[in-house]
């Protein structure tokens, strides 16, 4: 079971996000998880708010072009997984892992 996760489109990652995680590029950021991920949370933690995830659709758009190797959907499936697995707890490497195994 996921909890509650809210998914949420914005063009581009607000500026607190991009100088929370010091990157200058806005086009550099293409989905953001935010939350506290199952595996940190208690069920006795209140839930101040809920997890979210983020799919930034420009930097998507502009990746997309620039790599013509992937369809659309495929390069959305991919971050909105890497998302999910970090609401898991995953870590990049471990996501990484995953999707390289699957292949």
């Amino acid at each position: 079971m996921t909890g509650h996760v809210m998914f949420r489109v914005d063009d581009f990652p607000d500026e607190e996000t991009l100088t929370a995680l010091e990157i200058e590029d806005p086009f550099d950021l293409t989905g953001l998880y935010h939350g506290v991920d199952l595996a940190h949370r208690s069920v006795l933690d209140p839930e101040v708010h809920p997890s979210m995830v983020f799919l930034y659709r420009r930097p998507i758009l502009d990746e997309w072009a620039a790599r013509g190797d992937v369809t659309l959907e495929e390069l959305v499936s991919h971050v909105l997984i890497h998302e999910i697995g970090h609401h898991f707890g995953l870590s990049d490497d471990q996501i990484d892992a995953i999707e390289a195994a699957a292949d």
